[in-house]
């Protein structure tokens, strides 16, 4: 092999200046895969210890439709679906449907208790007096087409 002046070689105190530099990258690329695998192996056993805390398959094995309810929901959210119309919809329907039981044992609570002041009324004026009927008047009133009182 030829070697001319100036050009850097095998010979030229350049080239092993340059060797040196290309010696310490070698080994810090080394040293950055060595880290890179640390902190994947690192990562892996987070997510397997995650995994086992929260028993995912057990989940998934005992209650199918509830997990994939939940995935739905989970991606949903992440989606962006947070902040839409759809979602506005969908909340003022599980808002109303929440409040019907509370609204319907109202009403009834408010029914009875008007039911009960109309009784109490009634029992404590009572029934207008009627006059005495005999069977010629009854028959006479209904033959008319009048309505007889209803008797209590």
């Amino acid at each position: 092999m030829t070697n001319y002046p100036g050009a850097s070689g095998n010979g030229d105190p350049a080239s092993r200046e340059q060797q040196g530099s290309d010696a310490g990258f070698g080994s810090r690329v080394d040293q950055l895969g060595s880290e890179a695998q640390q902190l994947w192996s690192d990562a892996r056993g987070a997510v397997d210890d995650l995994g086992q805390t929260l028993d995912i398959r057990g989940r998934v094995e005992r209650n199918p439709y509830g997990m994939m309810a939940a995935a739905l929901g989970v991606g949903y959210v992440l989606g962006g679906g947070l902040f839409t119309p759809l979602t506005a919809r969908i909340l003022r329907l599980g808002v109303r449907l929440a409040a019907l039981p509370f609204v319907k044992d109202e009403l009834l609570g408010m029914a009875e208790t008007a039911l009960q002041g109309y009784q109490t009324g009634r029992r404590m004026s009572g029934p207008p007096p009627s006059p005495p009927m005999d069977g010629t008047a009854a028959a006479e009133a209904s033959a008319a087409g009048k309505p007889r009182p209803p008797s209590y």
